[in-house]
């Protein structure tokens, strides 16, 4: 079994500028990523570590810390546009051929959402692996707002609507539903053999964490992270 881990992290951040290398409680964010990952790959044998970036400064930031790469993202994968899942495809593709070997599962670590712990990976992990029908598996977590109740949409008439129909009287009575909290997606390779373009699918499954977890994409979630990081509010190392 061989494992790839891709750790994507491009240089042109607009909502926080610099912001896989910007330092949260004192530590470079994609630190916190690079951690995860050597983690992992002490659980497992033929784990290999990637990195795809177009900055030569997060380069170096890595390099520092452990992760070092000769791979340079092109420049048509670099922009704030550009799908996810088209640069995994692309990193993948390369470190097959540099090291010669196939993969058979991708875990992608999002640099932005570092509230996991290997438990985590660890859980959702052996859960994929047991159900051999699935293409993939990413993490989520109960969200504060839920579309059968309280998350409305702009009808073409200016008026809105509930974004699902329901006759729920409360959150409590509506349907569970779940946010996608970007922190880990884990594919098995023929999800891109397929060419799929959307992490999810008719064979997707969903791993849910337990604690608290969010994706960095503005300036105030950085403040809030590094006031729970500093203040010792998470009920988990990460």
């Amino acid at each position: 079994m061989n494992v790839l881990i891709t750790i994507c992290a491009r240089g042109g951040s607009k909502g926080v500028p610099k912001k896989n290398i910007k330092k949260l409680n004192g530590v470079p964010l994609i630190c916190y990523t690079i951690k995860h990952a050597n983690q992992f790959s002490e659980l497992y044998s033929n784990v290999d570590v990637a990195l795809s970036t177009d900055n030569e400064e997060i380069k170096k930031v890595a390099s520092e810390n452990g992760l070092k790469t000769t791979y340079t993202r092109p420049e048509f994968l670099a922009g704030d546009t550009v799908g996810k899942i088209d640069v995994i495809d692309h990193i993948v593709d390369h470190e097959e051929k540099k090291r010669n070997k196939k993969y058979d599962y991708i875990l992608d670590l999002d640099v932005s959402s570092p509230m996991r712990t290997t438990e985590d990976l660890e859980q959702a992990f052996t859960m994929f692996q047991e159900n051999k029908k699935a293409l993939n598996i990413f993490s989520v977590s109960k969200p504060h707002k839920n579309p059968y109740f309280n998350v409305v949409e702009l009808k073409d008439d200016g008026f809105c609507r509930l974004v699902k129909k329901s006759d729920s009287k409360s959150r409590q009575l509506a349907p569970q539903v779940y946010d996608m909290n970007a922190s880990f997606y884990i594919y098995r390779k023929a999800f891109f053999d397929k060419k799929l373009r959307s992490a999810i699918t008719d064979k997707s499954l969903m791993f849910v964490m337990d604690h608290v977890c969010f994706d960095i994409d503005e300036p105030i979630d950085f403040e809030i992270m590094e006031f729970l990081l500093s203040q010792n509010k998470l009920d988990i190392e990460i």
